[in-house]
């Protein structure tokens, strides 16, 4: 066996496409539609809120489980939503975030050689957790279908086997901005209950989805609530993004387990944030529809921009991001693309093979955010436009 060291240890992981990215960006002055980061205001009742908590001394560790009123809050929130009730003390944990809680979920469910379905592309934190308990990722291929994106259920039937324990769900989803049909998540749901799967299902953007297509969730389905937990976050629901305050909400030895982890990743954070949004969470709705409609506008900017300069873009349901088809411009590999892009048109994105699991994933599709102001957008669509 070779020595061990820290640059040993290190050695292959290199920089990340998305630090890359980044980096690109703050030297060229491009507009950065790279990484989801809103450029949107947040609501000043809730800034207000949290400025008095703060000064009120709201600054010590809140319970482990999470302040109180907020558990009580998110647990309404549920029940008026989904129908779901949760009971706010032992079926509801505030977490470091959506990310802190997927990883606490992964590691209390699963085991070295355990594996886990997640829908590919995905989220590159999916991964990330399955590695740190041992388990493998395995994806389960979404397929570009005309504009969109749909999901293979043979494909998904074929990826179970005796160590499959855990899927991950992200509905809605990042990065190709799918909302699953009521039907997806009905084929989803029975191969669950026949394997005696436990979901993970990510649901972040469940108050930004732009069409016809609600956003559900597969724990209110037949026989899921006591085989669900539910992670969503106040950072992409009110602009606040580096707050950190996400929560799962599930049966109480599930999130027992989760919280069991969670206990030595940040025992617990945020006190004032989280007082703050336990009063928020209420006027929910009102604040998401004015979002939903920005952000609904700077998707068709962005979208038709996208069609202007020659590139095809697919269509965002919801989230942040958009996909886009770069063939168009001579180009067979996204990585090439975004690196060129920044001296080329002025505009940062993110190929979408950062979040893939399979080898033969297509290379050419690039993702773009839209969480930005107007003017970043245009500024990027005309941008565009004159490179093409």
């Amino acid at each position: 066996m070779g020595e061990w060291s820290p640059a040993a240890r290190a050695r292959g992981v290199g920089t990340s496409i998305f630090t890359e990215m980044t980096e690109l960006a703050r030297r060229t002055g491009a507009v950065n539609l790279g990484q989801g980061v809103p450029e949107l205001d947040s609501p000043a009742t809730l800034l207000k809120d949290v400025a008095d908590a703060v000064l009120a001394g709201s600054n010590q560790y809140p319970p482990a489980t999470g302040f109180p009123a907020l558990r009580t809050a998110v647990a309404e929130h549920q029940r008026r939503r989904y129908g779901l009730d949760y009971r706010p003390d032992g079926e509801v944990l505030v977490t470091t975030g959506a990310t802190e809680a997927i990883a606490a979920a992964l590691l209390a469910l699963c085991d070295p050689g355990d594996e886990i379905l997640a829908f590919d592309p995905c989220y590159d934190a999916y991964p990330a957790a399955a590695r740190l308990s041992g388990a493998r990722l395995v994806g389960v291929p979404l397929e570009a279908d005309g504009d969109g994106f749909a999901m293979d259920a043979a494909a998904l039937r074929a990826a179970v086997t005796p160590r499959t324990r855990v899927l991950v769900l992200n509905t809605p989803h990042n990065p190709v901005g799918k909302v699953f049909t009521a039907a997806e998540l009905e084929e989803i749901a029975e191969v669950c209950r026949e394997h005696s799967l436990v979901v993970v299902t990510d649901e972040v953007y469940e108050h930004l989805v732009y069409d016809e297509n609600p956003h559900r969730t597969i724990a209110a389905l037949p026989g899921m609530r006591e085989r669900t937990l539910i992670i969503s976050s106040a950072g992409k629901t009110f602009n606040v993004t580096g707050w950190k305050i996400g929560w799962i909400c599930g049966p109480a030895p599930l999130v027992a387990a989760a919280g069991s982890v969670k206990q030595f990743l940040t025992y617990a954070s945020g006190t004032p944030y989280q007082e703050a949004l336990a009063r928020m969470l209420g006027s929910v709705e009102e604040w998401a529809a004015e979002l939903r409609d920005t952000l609904r506008a700077n998707r068709d900017l962005l979208s038709d921009g996208l069609k202007q300069a020659g590139l095809r873009p697919y269509r965002a349901e919801a989230g942040y991001f958009l996909q886009a088809d770069v063939r168009p411009w001579g180009y067979a590999d996204g990585v090439t693309f975004c690196r060129e892009l920044p001296e080329r048109a002025g505009v940062v994105a993110i190929p979408t093979s950062a979040f893939y699991q399979a080898q033969d994933a297509p290379s050419w599709l690039v993702r773009f955010s839209f969480c930005k102001r107007e003017e970043s957008v245009r500024a990027a669509v005309d941008q565009l436009v004159r490179a093409r």
